[in-house]
């Protein structure tokens, strides 16, 4: 890096009060320092005067930065060569000048390095000027933003949510807008993530989003420089002004029919192998106990069960496209598998499976109202309650979705972030992939009839699903008591109990002691999870196991790699089962395991069992919607290498050995 003072003048002409001045920067390829607000990580340059003769004020001007992401992470600032406008006034009027500049600035490439320096320019008396320097200067001062009402462009609103971590601008100017960015400034404690834009009015109105990161306490005033080709301007509105909507119909980039065709087979492919998957184990169960009913029953009765499971998957999927296209319009970001963070949904499929598998124990039968059971369905001679059957497939697709990461990652990025109407497709395709077994013997109903004859064996195979069952909600326990504690997880597993003896024994109490008996439990295990997570939530998840993990810090990865360290990131949840398939066969095994015990990486893990925003918004800017996800930073991929969902050795080895520093990598 090449730093001096610059002025526009080479003497001090009689009379004048102030000079144009400049700190000229000249970087090296691909070097980069930082603007007034640097982003999450990043420090603006500081210059003090000191020993400085003749001089009152130096007013330092700042031109409109650009986005660049190091590290992952969004920060403003400058690239090649910047030239920072002074204006200095004078205390004598005419007489020479002295200006002795002490800067303290960042600059920052595959590495950061703190840079300080001293700069010294003195001006004798005299009346020319320097013409390339006027014109270096002239150049980067038309950068300098100016008021926005001179810029034909004004700041319609401001809002700055503290609860939902959003700041929403919006915009509109005289001219068309051609390719505008903005960057907001609430001091150095505050940091922004990527932004949002959206323009519509014929290109008049802007929409901007972006996510708060950081919010200092006390935050000074808002200041947004808006930039748009050759226009610069400035704003300082207010931030307390009604949410505006943004203009969804133009959210997302269109895609090509053939690549839409494309990403609908992956998912139904996709949704067809968590049929087979280990990890649906329940799922399959109660396929099985469904096959095993459906024996006895004719071909129309069987092809309408099994059409009606194929409806409850569907209809499961069509209501999770529902609430992501909502929350998307809301603004809001939207991850596959999240219903996991929930406690009260954990406590729902707690109660739920939990009738299920004592029924299929034979403890209890659950039988509907003989009313209810004609007005839901009646098929030839039999009766079939297919909600039952409905109910059985909608229970499949939502036990699988904390599975399909690995197969549906590409297609489920896809809907998060396309158009209403490829959302719909690809939630539809993920469903009919799911729902394909169930298809297959709605076609074919004499496939049941290769399953053995009803007999005493049924009473076996009702007791082995009951106990896989089982055995899917101590796992489920377990997730609750990682997101809202064990004080929750013990209490909901205490009601269900009681709620299941209840049933089992209560059939001989009047009506009104039965259901209050029924209610009590049944109140407690869904409302005690709830009452109770929040406290427990204050306590951070810290990471455990035999690799010395740190907590996620997305800032601290750009510190730890400035400092030319390797840093591979996990991105787990307890309700992750894939994720914790690859620990146990890839990440605490053989040289992956020696690899991050060894100080040649840095392994950092961020927990996602409990909701967070930064997490989320971690796996949004890397385009993944659900996890399990790794990736290494280093200063050989500042930007990071992804790794494969499924994670393999190899994979994970050579990731480590390309991030490494350049000198590191040539030693091995």
């Amino acid at each position: 890096m090449v730093a001096h003072l610059i002025t526009a003048q080479d003497g001090i002409a009689p009379g004048v009060e102030t000079i144009t001045a400049g700190l000229h920067l000249k970087l090296g390829e691909d070097w980069k320092t930082y603007w007034r607000s640097p982003g999450e990580v990043g420090i603006p340059p500081k210059i003090t005067w000191d020993g400085s003769r003749n001089v009152s004020d130096v007013q330092f001007h700042w031109p409109a930065p650009i986005r660049f992401r190091a590290f992952g992470i969004e920060n403003f600032g400058y690239k090649d060569e910047v030239v920072f406008p002074l204006t200095v006034t004078l205390e004598n009027p005419g007489a020479p000048v002295d200006l002795k500049a002490a800067v303290t600035t960042l600059v920052c490439s595959n590495i950061c390095v703190p840079v300080e320096f001293a700069l010294n320019l003195s001006l004798t008396q005299g009346a020319s000027r320097d013409q390339n320097s006027t014109r270096i200067l002239n150049a980067f001062m038309s950068r300098v933003p100016t008021a926005g009402n001179t810029s034909g462009m004004a700041s319609d609103a401001a809002t700055l949510d503290a609860e939902s971590k959003t700041l929403t601008l919006s915009f509109t100017s005289d001219l068309p807008f051609d390719e505008p960015d903005i960057f907001p400034d609430m001091g150095r404690d505050t940091a922004f993530g990527a932004p949002d834009i959206r323009l519509a009015g014929d290109r008049r109105r802007l929409w901007v989003q972006f996510p708060v990161l950081a919010l200092a306490e006390e935050p000074p005033a808002l200041s947004v420089t808006v930039t748009d080709t050759n226009r610069v301007a400035e704003f300082s509105p207010r931030t307390d002004a009604p949410p505006a909507p943004p203009p969804y119909e133009i959210a997302a980039a269109e895609i090509s029919s053939s690549t839409l065709v494309w990403i609908i087979l992956l998912a139904v492919g996709g949704g067809l192998i968590l049929n087979v998957m280990p990890c649906v184990l329940p799922v399959l169960s109660i396929k099985l106990s469904s096959a095993v009913k459906a024996h006895d029953r004719s071909s129309a009765q069987i092809r309408a069960g099994f059409l009606a499971s194929a409806a409850g998957i569907l209809a499961f999927m069509w209501l999770l496209a529902a609430v992501t296209i909502a929350a998307r319009s809301l603004g809001y970001s939207v991850g596959w598998g999240i219903q996991f963070q929930n406690p009260l949904f954990l406590a729902v499929m707690i109660v739920v499976l939990a009738v299920f598998a004592t029924s299929l124990a034979g403890l209890f039968e659950i039988t509907l109202p003989q009313s209810l059971n004609t007005r839901l369905a009646h098929i030839d001679e039999g009766r079939v309650p297919l909600i039952g059957d409905f109910l059985t497939g909608a229970f499949s697709a939502i036990l699988a979705t904390p599975c399909s990461a690995p197969f549906l990652g590409t297609a489920v990025a896809f809907a998060l972030t396309g158009q209403p109407m490829d959302i719909v497709a690809i939630f539809t395709a993920l469903g009919v992939g799911l729902a394909i077994p169930y298809l297959l013997v709605a076609v074919h109903p004499k496939l049941t009839a290769a399953l053995p004859k009803p007999g005493r064996w049924m009473v076996g195979l009702k007791w082995v699903l009951s106990a896989t069952l089982l055995s899917t909600i101590g796992w489920l326990v377990w997730v609750m008591a990682g997101v809202a504690g064990d004080t929750a997880a013990t209490a909901t597993a205490l009601a269900t109990t009681v709620l299941v003896l209840v049933i089992w024994t209560g059939a001989t109490l009047p009506p009104i002691l039965r259901w209050t008996a029924l209610l009590l439990p049944l109140a407690a295990a869904l409302a005690i999870p709830v009452a109770t997570a929040s406290k427990d939530q204050a306590d951070l998840l810290e990471p455990t196991g035999e690799i010395p993990w740190i907590t996620f810090s997305r800032p601290e990865i750009a510190r730890l790699v400035s400092r030319g360290e390797v840093v591979f990131i996990d991105v787990t949840a307890d309700w992750c089962l894939t994720c914790k398939a690859n620990k146990a066969l890839v990440l605490e095994r053989g040289d992956v395991l020696a690899m991050l015990q060894s100080d040649k990486a840095i392994p950092m893990q961020a927990d996602w069992t409990r909701p967070n925003d930064a997490i989320a918004r971690f796996l949004e800017d890397n385009g993944r919607f659900g996890i399990p996800f790794n990736i290494v930073y280093g200063p050989s991929a500042p930007e990071g290498i992804a790794l494969p969902e499924i994670l393999s050795t190899a994979a994970v080895l050579d990731a480590l050995d390309k991030a490494a520093p350049i000198r590191r990598a040539a030693n091995q």
